[in-house]
């Protein structure tokens, strides 16, 4: 019972719970996809859909080399997990850093068979992305609300 108890008041739960579920719907997606994606689903005509694509490179497409790419791919891990675990974290900063974490693990799993990550959703001209890039992007987003929140009281 202390066990739970410590996850629960140290805020490691909302880190490990958002993690999985960020982890889980992104190899999910990606799964779905590669088995049963064979040409574009449109949603809203051209400007929004389903198209398969791979990514050979990081955020946004860059190309770096190999290992200087799974470096600063590790690094950035890494970085994700210091900030998760120093210092006093709200509930909601651990969840945040949760789908960080998540996500850009589901993307290093993806990348292993092939050195590419699946990108799967359309949105007009921007680039194509996946789930685990939403997770990314979205726990971003909520530490920098959560952020300018904070400021706004102080």
């Amino acid at each position: 019972m202390s066990e739970v108890r410590f996850l629960y008041t140290s805020c490691v739960l909302p880190f490990l719970l958002s993690s999985l579920v960020a982890f889980l719907l992104s190899v999910l997606g990606t799964f779905l996809v590669n088995g049963f994606l064979h040409a574009r689903i449109p949603l809203v005509g051209s400007f929004v859909g389903f198209e398969r694509s791979v990514n050979p490179g990081i955020a946004f497409g860059v190309r770096l080399p190999t290992l200087l790419q799974a470096a600063l791919t590790a690094a950035a891990l890494l970085v994700v997990f210091l900030l998760a675990w120093k210092g006093k974290q709200s509930r909601f900063q651990q969840a945040a850093y949760g789908l960080i974490a998540g996500g850009a693990l589901a993307n290093i799993v993806d990348r292993i068979p092939d050195g590419v990550v699946t990108d799967f959703i359309q949105v007009g001209s921007f680039p194509v992305f996946n789930v685990a890039d939403s997770c990314i992007t979205v726990g971003v987003v909520l530490l920098l609300v959560e952020s300018v929140w904070r400021r706004g009281e102080e």
